[in-house]
C-alpha cells in the first residue's frame, strides 16, 4: 500500500478575507492547512475593499442574512482587541424613497428607523445603525498571522487544475474569488468592478451610504486616520486601472453628503473586482480521482460581511466529508 505523503489535511485556494477566514475555522477544527493563493492577501482583491460590514450584492437572501449575522457577531469580538483593525462605527445607509425592513437587520442591535426631520435633504428614508468596519491593510495581517500562529502555512502558488490541488490534501477548499470563473468552470461568476478613493480623514466619525444615488453607489467609511470614499457597481468591466473622471465624481457625490471631505487630501485611487454571482457557491461536491472539494466563492460586495459566517459553514461541510 502506498504512503500517503501529503503534508495537510486540508488545502484553501485563495488567501482574500474568505480564504483566510476558512482556513483560520479549518484548523480550529484541528485539521492541518494550506493555503496557496497567487497573490499575497495584501495584493488580493479584499485589501482595496472599504470593509464596512453591509450585505451588498450577495444572495440568496436568506443564507446571507444568517452568514452575515454570524460574522456580525464575531467582528465585533474582535473589535475588542486593537491588533485586528476592526472598529465599531456609527453611520445610516440613505433612500431616496420608502424602503421596508432591511432583510439582514435581524438580530443587529441597535437598528433603528431615522425619523424624517433627521433626514438630509433628499433623502425619504434610511436606517441608522453602528456596525463593524476592518482596516483591511491590519485586518488581512491579523488573519494571516492568526493562520501562522496555529501552524498554517500560506504558500504563493497559482493553481490551474483543481483536480490536482488534492495531490497535496485530501480535502481541497476553493475560496478563489473570482478566479473561480476559470478554475471552477463557472461562467457565471462575473467582475463587479469597484473603484475607490482614500483620503485623510477630515474629522468624520460615521458611515454614510447612498446605495441608489442617480450618479452612482455612493459611500463614505471613516477608519480613523483616513476614509474610503466609493464608488462603483460595473458587472463585467475588468479593468483595474482607476479613472480620473470616476474619481472626480466619486468625490463630488461624497463632498455632497460630507461637506468637509471636498477639501480633503487625496491619499490613493485603487479598483478592486468584486467577485459578483446569481448566488454565493458554498457547497461540498467529491473531486474526480477521489478527494473532496468546497467551493466557497461568489460573494459580491460582501466579502468580510458574510466570511466568518461562511467560514463555520465550510468547517461544518469539511466534517461532513470526513465523515
Amino acid at each position: 500500500m502506498a504512503r500517503d505523503t501529503r503534508t495537510a489535511d486540508a488545502l484553501v485556494i485563495g488567501a482574500g478575507v474568505i480564504g483566510l477566514s476558512a482556513a483560520i475555522r479549518l484548523q480550529e477544527a484541528g485539521m492541518r492547512v494550506r493555503v496557496w493563493t497567487a497573490a499575497p492577501p495584501a495584493e488580493t482583491t479584499s485589501a482595496v475593499a472599504a470593509a464596512l460590514w453591509y450585505p451588498y450584492r450577495a444572495y440568496p437572501a436568506e443564507r446571507v442574512a444568517l452568514w452575515g449575522q454570524r460574522t456580525f457577531e464575531e467582528l465585533a469580538r474582535l473589535a475588542g482587541d486593537p491588533r485586528t483593525g476592526v472598529h465599531m462605527v456609527p453611520g445610516v445607509e440613505l433612500w431616496r424613497r420608502s424602503v421596508p425592513d432591511p432583510e439582514w437587520g435581524g438580530g443587529i442591535p441597535g437598528l433603528r428607523r431615522i425619523p424624517p426631520a433627521e433626514l438630509p435633504a433628499g433623502y425619504a428614508d434610511g436606517h441608522a445603525v453602528t456596525v463593524p468596519v476592518a482596516h483591511m491593510g491590519i485586518y488581512l495581517g491579523y488573519l494571516a498571522g492568526r493562520l501562522a500562529a496555529g501552524g498554517g502555512r500560506l504558500e504563493l502558488r497559482t493553481v490551474r487544475v483543481l483536480a490536482r490541488a488534492a495531490h497535496s490534501a485530501p480535502l481541497v477548499v476553493d475560496c478563489a474569488g473570482l478566479g473561480a470563473r476559470t478554475l471552477a468552470g463557472d461562467d457565471s461568476v462575473l467582475p463587479v468592478r469597484g473603484q475607490v478613493v482614500r483620503v485623510e480623514n477630515p474629522g468624520v466619525e460615521r458611515f454614510w451610504l447612498d446605495e441608489e444615488h442617480p450618479d452612482g453607489l455612493t459611500y463614505i467609511v471613516p477608519r480613523g486616520e483616513d476614509c474610503i470614499l466609493g464608488g462603483t457597481a460595473e458587472e463585467g468591466e475588468w479593468s483595474t486601472t482607476p479613472d480620473p473622471e470616476v474619481a472626480r465624481a466619486i468625490l463630488r457625490r461624497c463632498a455632497e453628503l460630507e461637506p468637509r471631505l471636498a477639501e480633503a487630501r487625496i491619499l490613493e485611487h485603487r479598483v478592486g473586482l468584486r467577485p459578483g454571482r446569481p448566488s454565493v457557491r458554498l457547497e461540498a461536491a467529491e473531486l474526480p480521482g477521489g478527494g473532496h472539494i468546497i467551493h466557497c466563492y461568489g460573494h459580491g460586495g460582501a466579502g468580510v460581511t458574510l466570511s466568518w459566517g461562511c467560514a463555520d459553514e465550510v468547517a461544518a461541510l469539511a466534517r461532513h466529508t470526513s465523515t
